[in-house]
């Protein structure tokens, strides 16, 4: 039994169990999709992937015995402490500026963050990508889920 899985394992009782759960949420009769149906698709997503995963590394160490994993690039602690603070300052700055503004900062910092642009044509690129993400976003949770995103308070943005 290999390291994928123990983890595979771990995810899918915690999906299951987190899909259980979403049967103990009340349901409006007035609203057609209730509140644990967006939940229950994540879930059974993560829960599907989950067993894909044992799978794959059940096979992998029933074939030769034990799984040998081949080495690759060395990790990069210092972009996962770095990606960890642009994401916290993002969590931090949604009150103060508002959905709007700090996802497109989000998401603009991001990416510069794991592939710095070089060129103009390349910072060009990340602006049209982090608006075009925000605007996505915002406009299916505001305008067609209806989900009220942050203001800022600094701007009522």
């Amino acid at each position: 039994m290999g390291r994928d899985t123990i983890t595979g394992g771990v995810v899918l009782v915690a999906s299951i169990a987190l899909y259980w759960a979403t049967f103990s949420l009340e349901h409006n009769p007035l609203v057609p999709i209730g509140p644990a149906f967006y939940p229950r698709i994540v879930l059974a997503i993560t829960a599907a992937f989950a067993a894909a995963l044992v799978a794959v590394d059940v096979v992998k160490h029933g074939r030769s015995g034990t799984a040998t994993r081949p080495r690759g690039p060395a990790p990069r602690y210092a972009m996962v402490v770095l990606l960890f603070a642009i994401f916290g300052a993002y969590v931090l700055a949604l009150p103060l500026v508002g959905f709007r503004l700090a996802t497109f900062a989000f998401v603009a910092v991001m990416q510069a963050a794991l592939e710095p642009p070089r060129t103009p044509r390349r910072w060009a690129i990340v602006a049209a990508v982090a608006l075009a993400a925000t605007a996505g976003t915002y406009y299916v949770f505001d305008g067609y889920l209806q989900i009220l995103l942050p203001r800022g308070r600094w701007t009522d943005f």
